[in-house]
Parts: C-alpha cells; sequence; structure tokens
C-alpha cells in the first residue's frame, strides 16, 4: 500500500450532506457503474461543481439511483445521511412524555421505583 512521506499530512474526508439528504458531491459517495464525475460548470457567471454520471449523460440522480451507495455505509434508503441524522436522546423525551401525561399513582410509583426519586421523574 502506497504511503505518503513522513511529514505530510493527509486532510480528513468529511460527510457533506445537503440538511439531511445525502450530496452527490461527497467525498462517500460512489457509483457502482464508476460513472460518476464531478465536473464544473458556469452557472450565471461562477463556476460550481456538479455531479455528472457518464451513464446516463445528465446530472446524477444522487441517492435515488439505484447504482449510489456510501463507503461509510451511511446512506439510509430514504436518501437520507445517517450522518446528518441527528439521534434524539430518548431519556429527556421519556421524561416531558411523563411530565404533559397524567398519570395515576400506582404507574407513578412504578416509574419512582425504577428511576429513583420522584421529584427527578418530573423535572
Amino acid at each position: 500500500m502506497h504511503r505518503p512521506p513522513r511529514g505530510i499530512v493527509t486532510p480528513q474526508l468529511k460527510p457533506m450532506p445537503l440538511g439531511d439528504k445525502c450530496n452527490p458531491l461527497c467525498p462517500f459517495f460512489k457509483c457502482s457503474k464508476n460513472a460518476l464525475v464531478i465536473v464544473n460548470k458556469v452557472v450565471r457567471g461562477h463556476v460550481q461543481k456538479s455531479a455528472m454520471c457518464r451513464w446516463i449523460g445528465d446530472q446524477c440522480l444522487g441517492a435515488s439511483c439505484q447504482f449510489a451507495y456510501c463507503e461509510r455505509r451511511a446512506l439510509l434508503p430514504d436518501g437520507r445521511c445517517a450522518f446528518a441524522v441527528k439521534f434524539k436522546e430518548s431519556g429527556d423525551e421519556f421524561l416531558k412524555e411523563v411530565e404533559k401525561e397524567s398519570l395515576s399513582e400506582e404507574v407513578m410509583d412504578l416509574l419512582e421505583k425504577r428511576v429513583g426519586r420522584r421529584e427527578s421523574l418530573l423535572e
């Protein structure tokens, strides 16, 4: 395997999702047909990078293409990037739900036994 000379630091690649959607310009986005090409287009006097597909001869469809995949396995079936999806903390949501709902004393006693103090449930 080829290694860079000592003293030269290679930059770490970072995912580049658009919002929470997968981006074909991301360094981890690949095409199984090897048809993905990044080209520079001039749009209104500015140069922009664009993903082109050599197989269909048009712009890349991105995550909706059947040949698209992610090197880091972060492409979700609905076209979202797993790196962009922020997982919610279940503990905070649980406490908010308990606070909103009026629970019976039985349920509150059970929760008190499992979690600890009753005051910590309603904070």
